[in-house]
């Protein structure tokens, strides 16, 4: 028998091995542990829901964690949009103004950056992304005095440019959109354009970032959230409570509603809070698939 048979006769011999059985105990335990996170993530969540529909005497008299009766959610409704001439929705609108306008520039500025770093060979070219990457490493509360200092020689203190200018510059966007550009625009087909006779300009806006969409999503989305989350940096460029965003504007309630001798509003500020973090929700949920089939795409170059 030849050794060429044997192997054949063994492979033919040779039983299929037997799956090893599962361990129930580990999926019981897996299960077990996300559950507790789950139920961890959504408590604070849960609370504030229930803290919403009681006035301030019932929030420290009844249990935290379940709604009572007779309910107050209606009042505080009321009180949250009409206390202090209704004020609330000015900070609400600002809120979107800072957001909206710090989202589309950063987009619009990561993406030209983004594309020139990755399409154009210049001396100095990775110094030069290097150094503007590592200022991620800067905590903002470091930038906000030299920030306040540059406002106020030119004018913009207590002004909505103070808020909006700081937050069009994002280091982390434009290393995204470097990605971005190096994974869903091919080189030679911007190439194949010049040849064909395509200025920069319709190579840029018409051929480039229809493909690069994801990546324009993910960076306006994750800018729109750190702008409308932004609390130290209005704190410090602006003093009007009429140019205050949501974040700063609760947090001046809390203080002067509990130091000044008036009835505390907790549970306003509480309902005030859920209805700021809804602008947040739809985006996530509206645009959701563009912004995670971006972050697949640049994973694959990444």
């Amino acid at each position: 028998m030849t050794v060429t048979q044997g192997f054949q006769k063994a492979e033919i011999t040779t039983a299929p091995s037997k799956p090893r059985p599962r361990r129930e105990g580990f999926s019981v335990l897996q299960f077990a542990l996300l559950l507790l996170f789950c139920v961890y993530s959504l408590l604070p969540l849960w609370w504030v829901l229930t803290t919403m529909t009681k006035n301030n005497a019932q929030l420290y008299s009844t249990f935290g964690l379940w709604f009572t009766s007779p309910g107050h959610f209606t009042d505080n409704l009321q009180t949250l949009f009409t206390r202090d001439d209704g004020i609330f929705l000015r900070w609400f609108l600002n809120s979107i103004i800072y957001a909206g306008a710090s989202a589309v520039g950063s987009m619009l500025f990561a993406a030209m950056a983004g594309y020139a770093f990755s399409k154009f060979n210049f001396r100095g070219r990775d110094q030069v992304f290097n150094t503007i990457l590592a200022t991620i490493m800067v905590p903002s509360t470091a930038l906000a005095l030299p920030i306040f200092l540059l406002m106020q020689n030119i004018g913009l203190i207590n002004t909505y440019w103070a808020v909006i200018l700081p937050g069009l510059v994002n280091p982390f966007g434009l290393y995204l959109m470097r990605l971005f550009w190096d994974a869903g625009f091919p080189t030679e087909l911007m190439d194949a354009a010049r040849v064909d006779g395509a200025s920069e300009g319709k190579i840029f806006w018409q051929l480039g970032m229809p493909l690069v969409r994801g990546g324009l999503v993910t960076v306006a989305l994750f800018s729109f959230v750190g702008a409308w989350n932004n609390f130290f940096l209005p704190l410090v460029v602006v003093n009007k409570d009429t140019l205050f965003p949501l974040t700063l504007g609760l947090s001046v309630w809390n203080q002067t509603s509990s130091s000044s001798g008036q009835d505390p509003i907790y549970t306003v500020i509480v309902l005030g809070a859920l209805v700021s973090i809804l602008p947040l929700i739809i985006a996530f949920l509206s645009l959701g698939r563009y912004w995670q089939g971006g972050l697949a795409s640049g994973a694959v170059k990444g």
